[in-house]
């Protein structure tokens, strides 16, 4: 069977977020104040053909400590549709 896995891979929340802070002052310069926090992460999507949905789960973890994420710097989350 083929499942449709959405890896969400995100910068650790104790590291800084270059990306997210200058989107952050873009929104300020746009005069859209009511935003506290910005971070910006990658989701990506794997069609994975396995026996079973923890099967899928468990290629992509594998492919994310691998070779999605650093996990230095990211921490990533798996959702198996």
């Amino acid at each position: 069977m083929i499942y449709t896995v959405q890896v969400k891979v995100m910068p650790l929340k104790e590291l800084l977020d270059p990306q997210g802070k200058a989107v952050m002052g873009g929104l300020q310069n746009l005069g859209i104040r009511s935003v506290s926090d910005v971070r910006i992460g990658k989701n990506i999507h794997l069609q994975i053909e396995a026996a079973s949905a923890d099967e899928a789960k468990k290629i992509a973890e594998e492919a994310g400590k691998k070779l999605l994420a650093n996990p230095v710097m990211e921490y990533f989350e798996i959702s198996v549709n």
